[in-house]
């Protein structure tokens, strides 16, 4: 008995995991249409919460290299989050606006978004809990932390925001 019932956990985990897919997560861009991540099958997303008033900020501009540098095997996702010593105070458009100005940033902005905490967004529940990424857990500890997911949705690890962007950990996936 005791065996069939470990069978059975091991099932409902596997359905879980499997049933539990980023490409049905809900999130908008900054401008607040909805984006498809559904639509980015097939290339590697890096997803980094982003924040214009952090002493990370200058990585928006290797953020725009890494991007440029491989168009057809990445897509490149700043989610601006005001958690970390409040660095990410602007409204849209603010926020829109300084990405532009000071790192010519043509990556997608989602909107401004909580990751970590009772109001942490469905997205980053999703990178952050093994129970739905199928790999491991973590936390967000900073601004510029990156999320890498494959092209078949699979989260491949995350790197803390010391890790620049144009990093060999993050490329030798690509």
């Amino acid at each position: 008995m005791k065996i069939i019932n470990e069978a059975k956990a091991t099932n409902n985990k596997k359905e879980k995991a499997v049933s539990t897919s980023i490409y049905n997560i809900a999130i908008n861009a900054l401008d607040g249409n909805p984006i498809e991540l559904s639509d980015l099958k097939g290339k590697h997303v890096l997803f980094v919460n982003v924040a214009s008033e952090c002493g990370f900020t200058s990585q928006y501009k290797d953020l725009q290299k890494l991007s440029d540098a491989y168009p057809e095997k990445l897509v490149v996702i700043g989610s601006p989050c005001n958690q970390f010593g409040k660095q990410e105070p602007g409204d849209a458009s603010q926020i829109q606006e300084f990405c532009e100005l000071n790192f010519g940033v043509t990556f997608l902005l989602t909107e401004k978004l909580s990751v970590k905490g009772i109001n942490q967004h469905p997205l980053y529940n999703w990178l952050t809990s093994k129970d739905l990424n199928g790999k491991k857990n973590s936390s967000v500890k900073w601004n510029f932390q990156k999320y890498l997911v494959d092209g078949s949705g699979n989260l491949v690890d995350y790197y803390f925001s010391i890790t620049k962007p144009m990093s060999s950990k993050i490329t030798k996936h690509l």
